[in-house]
């Protein structure tokens, strides 16, 4: 399970309440309302396999080829917004410069081994979505690094990779979600030893190419903005 340090701060007001139950009746939040679907997972940091989160991923379609994902800590109401996954076909992600590939990593082991399921979503209608995720390729960003006990999102944002083979998952997370979930890996993983990954086979370059990816801060010359009446006298 996620690590829960206390956010600072002081209890949500009433008047706060009041004012977001009024915005609430108001505005719209389409964007947010496309979400349809909850899936966990893994998630372990682009240059430490060490360092392992359970990620809860909403999702919403943008088409048949892209879903976009909010990660949480967890799925209850008071959860920590962690991160971003960007979810696409194999057909969009064979279109991505090489040197973008390996920032993307396949799905095809999660889901054949079975970590990665949709609580409390009937077998039938999570197969017919885990057919299309088993060919997919993901990109994630994640900001707050819960894992090491944060109370805010501090450092940089981190890309994470996903598992790829047996034995890197810690047993003691595994075994925290199965039971708070219900779940079992090895009873998923019997099912689904038919489903299929991508066409071409998982791309060489994706997971990183095999090798750890680490994201650090660079300092750069500033290039100012150009005024309007220094660019007409250019």
């Amino acid at each position: 399970m996620s690590n829960h340090p206390q956010v600072p701060g002081e209890p949500t007001q009433t008047t706060t309440s009041l004012v977001e139950t009024a915005t609430g009746a108001i505005q719209g939040f389409r964007p947010v309302k496309q979400i349809h679907q909850h899936l966990c997972a893994f998630h372990f940091y682009g240059h430490d396999m060490t360092r392992q989160v359970e990620a809860h991923h909403f999702c919403a379609h943008r088409d048949e080829e892209m879903r976009q994902c909010l990660i949480y800590d967890s799925p209850e109401s008071d959860a920590k917004l962690i991160g971003l996954e960007y979810i696409v076909s194999e057909n969009l992600f064979m279109t991505l410069p090489d040197e973008e590939k390996p920032l993307w990593h396949s799905h095809l082991y999660e889901v054949k081994s079975g970590v990665l399921f949709m609580p409390r979503v009937p077998g039938p209608v999570e197969r017919k979505d885990l057919d299309k995720i088993c060919k997919t390729y993901g990109k994630t960003i994640h900001f707050w690094q819960v894992d090491k006990g944060d109370n805010l999102p501090l450092g940089l944002p981190q890309l994470m990779f996903a598992l790829t083979r047996d034995g890197q998952l810690y047993d003691d997370l595994a075994q925290d979600v199965e039971k708070r979930f219900g779940v079992s890996f090895e009873k998923e993983r019997a099912k689904r030893t038919e489903m299929e990954g991508p066409t071409h086979g998982i791309h060489p370059l994706a997971n990183g190419g095999g090798k750890g990816i680490v994201c650090k801060l660079r300092e750069v010359h500033f290039k100012p903005t150009v005024s309007s009446f220094e660019t007409s006298h250019l």
